[in-house]
């Protein structure tokens, strides 16, 4: 009898009781997109997911980090429905493996590379320098230290990289490099003044008040900075189309505008 009662008793628990988050979605991807998108696009594309959720009801869940460890990451088989890279080159990597979708990407957002200092005080700044040949950059730094991303894997890193060595600073300032996995760890050293300078996104540089704009490298001292966007080969995912047509959007780059970023081949004061 009273075996007979447990198991009528964990019968209700097993009609009655929540089904879990994943088991409830599984039922409709529809209602939910996956993104594996570059660190520097954290701000804005968090703001965006939310108008978009409240829009439309589709979860939007971001996995942020270093475009390569991301790209990686989609290589091995990460379940992302779109990826949106810092560069073109790792999405072109993705490319040429067949991971992504060809008729799905697009050169979503432009950004531009600055050189970033710790705010000190509330003293009005001076209009950022323009970094390009002839400057100083090896005696701004001194015997402080420049935080950058990983300069042979991370976008950010590549692209400072290049704007070193087309300055002649590269081998000089080798060792006042501190790099660090992704552009916004090399923000955050420079917020908590564990490094001197840093080299991010203007976007970046928009989304920490710790730091101020001490320069902004002169465009042909590295590759134009492009964020292509495009969804995952093999993921049949509708609500993913739909979202990567909202990035797209004039409300949407309006937003990306507003945290930093611009419209590819758009002209930038």
């Amino acid at each position: 009898m009273r075996a007979g009662l447990c198991r009528l008793l964990f019968g209700l628990v097993l009609v009655f009781a929540p089904l879990p988050a994943a088991f409830e979605m599984s039922h409709a991807d529809a209602g939910r997109v996956t993104v594996f998108a570059a660190a520097s696009l954290k701000n804005a594309l968090d703001e965006l997911a939310g108008l978009h959720e409240a829009e439309t009801g589709t979860q939007v869940l971001i996995s942020y980090a270093g475009s390569s460890a991301l790209a990686r990451q989609i290589e091995a088989g990460a379940p992302a429905d779109i990826f949106m890279s810092a560069n073109t080159g790792w999405m072109d990597h993705l490319e040429a493996a067949g991971l992504i979708d060809r008729e799905s990407r697009r050169n979503l957002l432009a950004n531009r590379l600055v050189l970033i200092a710790r705010r000190d005080g509330e003293e009005p700044e001076s209009p950022p320098a323009i970094i390009g040949p002839g400057y100083d950059l090896v005696g701004l730094v001194g015997e402080g230290r420049l935080a950058v991303a990983l300069v042979d894997a991370v976008p950010a890193g590549i692209y400072a990289s290049e704007a070193l060595t087309a300055l002649g600073a590269r081998t000089e300032l080798e060792p006042r490099l501190v790099q660090t996995d992704n552009v916004r760890a090399a923000l955050r050293l420079v917020a908590l003044g564990e490094a001197m300078f840093g080299i991010v996104y203007e976007s970046d540089a928009r989304a920490e008040p710790l730091v101020m704009l001490a320069g902004i490298f002169a465009a042909e001292t590295h590759a134009p900075i492009l964020y292509p966007a495009a969804r995952v080969q093999g993921r049949d995912n509708p609500a993913a189309d739909v979202f990567l047509a909202f990035l797209a959007s004039e409300g949407a780059q309006a937003i990306f505008a507003r945290h930093g970023f611009a419209r590819p081949g758009e002209a930038r004061p």
